[in-house]
């Protein structure tokens, strides 16, 4: 159950469940928590925090046992990701996407590519990165423009050349392996766009600019830079042209994990706002008599409270194998704006102190607004759940 017991399923929770939120709020307070400030500052990332994240099974926790997973439900993952996001929105953010990345390998790889690739990421050993936005693709990722060109045994063994780039690649460059979607011919769209794993160090590719961002800073981002990089067939994920509805696919799930992230953050904000009202005094009394600044906080735990809800619906909707497009997207929509709309009141209740870097409260408001934006904008997420309900309209 979340910090006393309110607004949670802990009715329904198995008890591996329980264990599961439990390890992960001990790690995320011991050992994420303390440090988050400083590594923000610094925009410094920590590989030790995801090796320990790995040491815990963390890394590895929602995939199924048979392929070497901790084999948790989603519902318990998602409250896993809840305590991360409240301790460190950029923590979460890291292990979220290794977990993206894994997803189309135990969804599509073959058994073959799922034994290569698999038991280090799943261990914490090896980091994951989804490498699918580029300049011109970024909300639309059918405009993919990386070019992947096919090699036969003739020019030095089966595979494809990688040529282009991929922008705002998060846990880049510290990544080691890469899931990278390409296009074998940019004038059939999303028809021809097709996955490729892609390990660190292949020659012909590297990485550019790394990315300085208003939040999440202790997470990295970089452009990846791919100039004839060799692919094995092997290691080409699904058939040619699957790679968009793999991404699709990937994505609808990983937003649940987000929505996770996105409530822990805004429960920290709402949290720590309710303890400054009550420690802060002022015309005599402590702030939390004003009604007027009551009411802010009854608003602030609405929004996280249905926030919560809609993303345990949409993880329960995941682990009983139902479509997930528009109620992942409703989760990570709802979650995301309820995350940036508490911490902008967090920093409003604070003052001038939530308005300082001293408090730790507007690095809360600047991670909340990444949220928004990565994962599909939240305009997206409009049209995505607009589309669902007129298409139910039609079929009557």
């Amino acid at each position: 159950m979340t910090p006393r017991g309110r607004f949670t399923l802990a009715g329904y929770l198995s008890e591996e469940e329980r264990l599961l939120q439990a390890t992960a709020r001990e790690f995320a307070q011991r050992e994420v928590a303390p440090s988050a400030g400083e590594r923000d500052e610094a925009e410094r990332f920590d590989r030790s925090i995801f090796v320990r994240m790995g040491e815990l099974g963390l890394t590895g926790a929602p995939f199924p046992t048979a392929v070497g997973g901790a084999g948790f439900s989603y519902l318990g993952w998602s409250l896993a990701m809840e305590e991360l996001g409240a301790a460190d929105m950029a923590s979460a953010v890291t292990l979220s996407v290794h977990i993206l990345a894994q997803f189309p390998i135990v969804t599509w790889g073959t058994p073959e590519q799922q034994g290569r690739w698999l038991p280090s990421m799943l261990a914490g050993e090896a980091l994951g990165a989804f490498a699918l936005t580029e300049p011109t693709a970024g909300s639309d990722a059918s405009a993919i423009r990386l070019r992947a060109t096919r090699v036969d045994a003739a020019d030095g063994g089966a595979g494809y050349h990688l040529d282009g780039t991929k922008i705002w690649i998060t846990n880049a460059p510290e990544a080691d392996h890469y899931l990278v979607f390409a296009t074998l011919d940019p004038s059939e769209g999303a028809n021809a766009i097709t996955a490729f794993l892609v390990r660190k160090g292949t020659p012909g590719f590297r990485f550019g600019t790394h990315e300085r961002k208003m939040g999440i800073r202790s997470t990295p981002a970089a452009e990846l830079v791919f100039d004839g990089a060799v692919v094995p067939s092997a290691d080409r994920l699904g058939a040619e042209g699957d790679g968009y509805r793999i991404a699709l696919s990937a994505l609808a799930e990983g937003r649940i994990s987000i929505a996770a992230a996105c409530v822990g953050l805004a429960r920290s904000a709402l949290e720590q706002s309710a303890a400054y009202l009550l420690e802060r005094r002022a015309f005599g009394a402590p702030l939390a008599e004003q009604q007027g600044l009551r009411f802010m906080l009854a608003e602030m735990a609405r929004e996280v409270a249905a926030a919560r809800a809609l993303t345990h619906q949409a993880a329960a909707a995941k682990d009983r194998g139902e479509p997930l497009g528009e109620v992942s997207s409703l989760a990570k929509w709802t979650s995301s704006d309820a995350a940036m709309r508490v911490t902008t009141d967090a920093v409003q209740l604070f003052g001038a102190s939530g308005y300082s870097r001293e408090t730790g409260i507007e690095r809360l408001l600047r991670d909340a607004k990444g949220a928004q934006i990565y994962e599909g904008t939240n305009q997206i997420h409009r049209v995505i759940v607009a589309d669902e309900v007129l298409a139910r309209a039609r079929a009557g």
